[in-house]
């Protein structure tokens, strides 16, 4: 089937036998700081010594700028106090607090978040990112942290029993930006099912919103957040079968080696020493 040919170059190898963070949410909001709310995962307090360490720089003295989408649970999402929480966000504090600096949480659409961090407007960016030839051609990567996939969403009665019936859908609903909407949209002759097939909303939420009312015929997302949905929504299913794979790495500003090796330098300590794995698992159940 046509589906195949995008299985295929989207068989990415894990770099860990992790599988959990997916994709992410589209929009075009402002960014706004991270609220003061000291109660909030984002809040690490940072030590007496706010100078960044040599090496690099970042684009405020002190702090850690890390530009996301925070509509995207178990990743990346906002309290009830206002400020963030998620798996994104924790690890982006433990990695602040690595390098001397305060993490700030700057939340916004996701592909403003990704702008934010190739004009250098944000240190870094964390929100389920997938690393692809088109991005790293304006962007550097961490090593990737995660292995991601992406699921269909259909609802229970739903003719579309697997991946390649998505071929017979008349409409499938996507986020705004994501890679989900890219290979969705792509032509029937590179895998995809054309832009006429294909609705890009804001969030995941919006479009399996439209899943419910009969807008569209399936919602391909990442496999977090559409087991959240699904359960938040009895009428509706995962697929058995995976759309894509993919690996998840931090975003910095081309260019910026000296932050890019201090953020990798970062996370493999807090893979060493648990914290990494620790935070996984507040958020994401063993099943």
């Amino acid at each position: 089937m046509k589906h195949q040919k995008n299985m295929l170059c989207l068989g990415l190898a894990a770099v860990l036998s992790l599988s959990l963070l997916t994709a992410c949410s589209g929009g075009n909001s402002a960014a706004t700081p991270a609220p003061a709310d000291t109660t909030a995962p984002t809040d690490t307090a940072a030590p007496a010594d706010t100078t960044a360490p040599a090496g690099f720089t970042t684009v405020e003295e002190g702090k850690l700028h890390m530009s996301t989408n925070a509509a995207f649970p178990p990743y990346e999402m906002t309290t009830d106090a206002g400020g963030f929480e998620g798996i994104d966000v924790e690890v982006a504090g433990a990695i602040a607090e690595k390098l001397g600096l305060e993490l700030v949480v700057d939340d916004m659409g996701f592909d403003a978040a990704l702008t934010a961090v190739q004009t250098g407007q944000s240190d870094i960016a964390m929100a389920g990112i997938t690393v692809t030839e088109e991005r790293q051609e304006v962007m550097d990567f961490s090593e990737s942290y995660a292995t991601g996939i992406q699921v269909v969403i259909v609802k229970e009665d739903s003719p579309i029993e697997t991946v390649d019936d998505l071929a017979n859908a008349d409409m499938i609903g996507c986020q705004k930006a994501t890679t989900g909407y890219i290979y969705c949209s792509d032509t029937p002759e590179n895998g995809g099912y054309g832009e006429d097939h294909v609705t890009a909303y804001e969030t995941g939420a919006v479009a399996v919103q439209a899943l419910v009312n009969s807008q569209v015929d399936a919602v391909v997302i990442d496999n977090e957040p559409a087991k959240a949905y699904v359960a938040a929504n009895p009428s509706l299913k995962i697929l058995d079968t995976e759309f894509a794979v993919e690996d998840y790495a931090i975003a910095l500003q081309k260019g910026n080696t000296g932050l890019l090796e201090a953020v990798n330098a970062a996370m493999d300590e807090l893979k060493a020493d648990g914290t990494f794995q620790t935070i996984v698992d507040k958020y994401i159940t063993a099943e």
